[in-house]
């Protein structure tokens, strides 16, 4: 039995569980980490010698910049990936050049594209070729249109 300093009433205690629980730790600050600890500071604060208004507003301040800031992150990581998917389906019916791993430097004209990786590739020949191997493009239209 336990006596509640506050209220003055006994409670009966718990045994602890003798089962041990495991928790992987966070390997990241997020903003929900950085509002439990905003909240814990406020919790358990002197009363007598309270936190500075300015601390509090500043790190508020702070914790609104930090998800802005993700916020932009991933709004950008979005736009570059879509603009390599546009980029890669543009290619197809044109002629490109790419180099090969050997060293070699390879020209075909791309069939399709795949978005399955975080790179998309192209076919050329039959082949999958990670859009970021291409070097060159042409246009197998205009070219035959300026040939005399």
């Amino acid at each position: 039995m336990a006596l509640d300093g506050i209220t003055g009433t006994v409670t009966a205690t718990v045994p602890a569980s003798t089962t041990a629980t495991s928790r992987t730790p966070k390997q990241s600050m997020d903003s929900e980490m950085f509002l439990q600890l905003l909240v814990s500071q406020l919790k358990n604060q002197d009363p007598s010698s309270p936190m500075d208004t300015n601390a509090m507003i500043s790190q508020t301040t702070q914790l609104a910049m930090m998800e802005q800031v993700t916020n932009n992150t991933t709004t950008g990581n979005e736009n570059f990936s879509l603009q390599m998917r546009i980029s890669a389906a543009n290619l197809v019916g044109k002629q490109v050049t790419y180099d090969d791993g050997t060293g070699t430097t390879v020209t075909g004209t791309a069939s399709s594209v795949s978005f399955t990786g975080s790179v998309p590739t192209v076919s050329v020949g039959g082949k999958d070729v990670p859009l970021d191997s291409i070097s060159g493009i042409v246009d197998k239209t205009s070219a035959a249109a300026t040939t005399p």
